[in-house]
Formats: C-alpha cells, structure tokens, sequence
C-alpha cells in the first residue's frame, strides 16, 4: 500500500494510522503542558484499587507522556517502525495491533502491580502501597514495543545499527535484547519509575498477534481487521 505525499509535506508521507497516532499524542502532550496535574490526574493511568482509577485511563494512558524526551523517542520509533509495518500489513490490522498491543502492556503491567500490592499490605506497609495507589503510568511504550516486536517479526533479517554505539545486528536479535534488558531490569527493581513490565506485555501480545496473523495466513490482507 503506497501513499504519494507530492505537494503534503513531511505528515502526508506517513500511513494514516501512524499519521493520526503521531498526531495525537503530539496534542495531549501539548495539553499536559499547559495543564499537567489535571491531564496526568485524569488520563493516566492508576492501579484499579486506587480513588483515582477511571475506566476510560487503560486507553487514554497510552497518549500520556512524562517529559519531552519520553514522547521524542516514542514518537521517533513509532514513525520509523510503525510506518513500515503499517505498510506492510494494512492500516486496519495496524490500527487493532497498536491498540491490543498497549492493552496487553497494561495487563501485564496490572497484573505485576497486584502481586506488588498484595506483598505490601501482606507486609504491613501502607506508606508504600498509598505510594502505588497515587503513581500514575503514563506512555506509549507497550504499543511502542509491540511495534518494535511486530517489525521484527515480519523483517527479522533487516540490519538496524544504534547511532552510538555504532553497533548493527538484525532486527530479530535487536528485540530479543531489548526483551532481555527489560526482564532484568523489571526483575532486579534497576530504573525504577519505568515500567518494564508493560513493556514485556506490549512485546507478548505482538509477537503472539503476529504469530496468530501468520498461522490464519490474512498477515498481508489489508482488508481484514483481525
């Protein structure tokens, strides 16, 4: 699927879905600017148990970010992977992987925060679990990491190199590493703040949509949604 961007500008070369998601969250980070406490507080997204959990936080969240750098490379990655595989399977099979990709994040993620919360009210310590309650998460990163896994799975042989390091490896061992970092990170507690977990879940629900698309043999119809 090929789009002409003649005469539109840097936006119009990308496929819609990427397009639009670029946009998006571009505009909600503008807005948590002007109004952090109150897009943070009402978008990101809490632990269930908490008196600030909405409903709507498990799909607004994922248009949330912490800080400039956190939305540049997540919206640097998204234009540079997301385009591909965009192409490469269809806006709509795109449109439902970004989405399950980032739900899958925030079960995994959920799911590790329970653990957590029982542990420390099984342990008597109230200080951190209200910590856990009042934390928000914010990001596109579980989508974002389903992309990176998804691109793998469908280019596993195309050489991607780091800027610095200057190091290239294919796309498949690229993800494997990444999923390695983040495992140990996320087990060990190293960068605490950032959720490893939701990245792993991202990374699952991907690379099982992929495999799912593969084996039903409707990978490349543009016209199926799932």
């Amino acid at each position: 699927m090929a789009y002409d961007s003649r005469g539109g500008g840097f936006l119009s070369s990308l496929p819609p879905v990427t397009r639009n998601l670029l946009i998006i969250n571009v505009l909600v980070f503008i807005a948590t600017l002007v109004n952090e406490d109150f897009m943070i507080g009402t978008f990101g997204l809490f632990y269930p148990a908490s008196p600030y959990f909405r409903w709507w936080q498990v799909i607004t969240h994922m248009f949330m970010h912490g800080g400039f750098w956190h939305i540049f490379f997540n919206m640097y990655t998204l234009m540079m992977f997301g385009m591909v595989l965009e192409n490469a399977i269809g806006s709509r099979k795109f449109l439902v992987f970004y989405f399950l990709t980032g739900l899958g994040a925030v079960a995994l993620h959920m799911g590790v925060e329970y653990f957590q919360a029982k542990a420390l009210l099984g342990a008597g310590n109230l200080a951190s679990y209200n910590a856990l309650l009042r934390t928000p998460t914010v990001g596109a990163s579980g989508a974002i990491y389903g992309v990176l896994i998804g691109y793998a799975m469908v280019y596993p042989e195309s050489t991607l190199t780091l800027i610095f390091p200057p190091i290239s490896l294919k796309a498949k061992w690229w993800v494997l590493i990444f999923a390695a970092i983040e495992l140990f990170t996320g087990v060990t507690g190293t960068l605490d703040g950032v959720a490893h977990f939701a990245h792993l879940g991202g990374m699952l629900l991907g690379w099982l949509l992929i495999l799912y698309w593969k084996r039903k043999g409707n990978l490349y119809d543009y016209n199926s949604w799932f």
